[in-house]
C-alpha cells in the first residue's frame, strides 16, 4: 500500500515530513507509521546511500559524528553534530571527531564512543566510503 507524503504518516528523525523531496542523509532514521516500519539511512561500499531496516528500540537514537566542541554564549558548553545538530552540556569528555549516541526525542547525548586506536570505525568520505575498519 502506498503512504501519501501529504500525510503525517512519514517521519525523518521524529519529525513529520511532508515534502516529498525532503533530503535524508547518512544515519537518518525514517519511519513510516501506517506500516510500523523503520529504516536507517547508510553507505553501500560504492558510496551511496542505502535503506536498512531497523528496529523500533534502534529508531529511538542516532549515531552521530561530533564536528566542534565550543563554549556559547553564557559559559554554556555545546558540541555540534555532523548533522547540524547541537547538544548543549555534553559530557566534558567529548572530544572532536568523537562519536556520540543521541536520543532523537529529547536531542541529548546518551552515550559516547572516543575515536581512538582499536575502535572500529565507518568511512564516510572519499573512495573507501561505506567501508567499514579498525583504527590504528
Amino acid at each position: 500500500e502506498v503512504v501519501s507524503t501529504q500525510s503525517t504518516g512519514i517521519k525523518v528523525d521524529g519529525t513529520v515530513r511532508t515534502d516529498m523531496c525532503f533530503p535524508t542523509g547518512f544515519m537518518d532514521v525514517v519511519s513510516i507509521a501506517k506500516t510500523g516500519e523503520h529504516f536507517r539511512m547508510l553507505f553501500d561500499v560504492k558510496g551511496r546511500l542505502l535503506i536498512h531496516r531497523i528496529k523500533k528500540e534502534e529508531a529511538a537514537y542516532k549515531l552521530c559524528n561530533v564536528k566542534s566542541v565550543r563554549t556559547a554564549a553564557k559559559g554554556v558548553p555545546v558540541i555540534t553534530t555532523h548533522d547540524g545538530r547541537t547538544i548543549r552540556y555534553p559530557d566534558p569528555l567529548i572530544k572532536m571527531h568523537d562519536t556520540v549516541k543521541g536520543d532523537i526525542a529529547t536531542n541529548k547525548a546518551v552515550d559516547y564512543i572516543k575515536f581512538a586506536p582499536g575502535n572500529l570505525a565507518y568511512i564516510t568520505g572519499g573512495q573507501n566510503c561505506g567501508r567499514i575498519g579498525i583504527i590504528t
